[in-house]
């Protein structure tokens, strides 16, 4: 009986294992910064890695790292092929300052705007900053919440092992 409970245990810890390392993107229906309705289940960079940003306007936390990235992403889009696409979490009066803010910072990212929180709900995520690498296939291999200065090199070397 003992023997079982363990295999059993064992079991469940690989399964709920394998679940949290490759799950895959939830399905909700969001529309980019121009308008165009995109279904999260669908992104994808042509079977490289990419990354989605969960963001504010208010955050500044959120703000710093999309800006820290953005000093790199060209030469991380040369070496890796990444792309990021940064999910506004803004509502209401708010959502009306998500195109200047990016255009402002001049940032390169697919914008998408998740005015009702839908598709952080659906990934389970409480706090933003958060961000998340997916592997060619759109499989979740990596979280992060919060953002520290110099954080953004992590991101990269989990890129760049996706990539070898």
């Amino acid at each position: 009986m003992r023997i079982m409970k363990k295999n059993i245990l064992t079991a469940v810890l690989t399964f709920v294992a394998c679940l949290t390392a490759s799950a895959q993107l939830p399905s909700v229906s969001l529309k980019d910064i121009n308008g165009k309705t995109v279904d999260t289940a669908q992104l994808s960079n042509d079977g490289r890695p990419f990354v989605i940003s969960f963001f504010a306007t208010w955050c500044k936390p959120c703000n710093r790292e999309l800006s820290a990235i953005a000093e790199e992403y060209e030469d991380w889009q040369e070496e890796t092929g990444v792309k990021l696409f940064a999910v506004s979490i803004d509502e209401g009066q708010n959502i009306n300052k998500v195109k200047p803010l990016v255009d402002n910072h001049d940032w390169p990212y697919d914008v998408l705007l998740d005015p009702n929180s839908d598709f952080k709900r659906a990934l389970g995520i409480q706090m933003i900053p958060y961000l998340l690498i997916c592997d060619g296939n759109g499989n979740i291999v990596y979280k992060h919440n919060g953002y520290t200065e110099g954080a953004e090199q992590e991101v990269i070397e989990k890129v760049r092992e996706l990539v070898e």
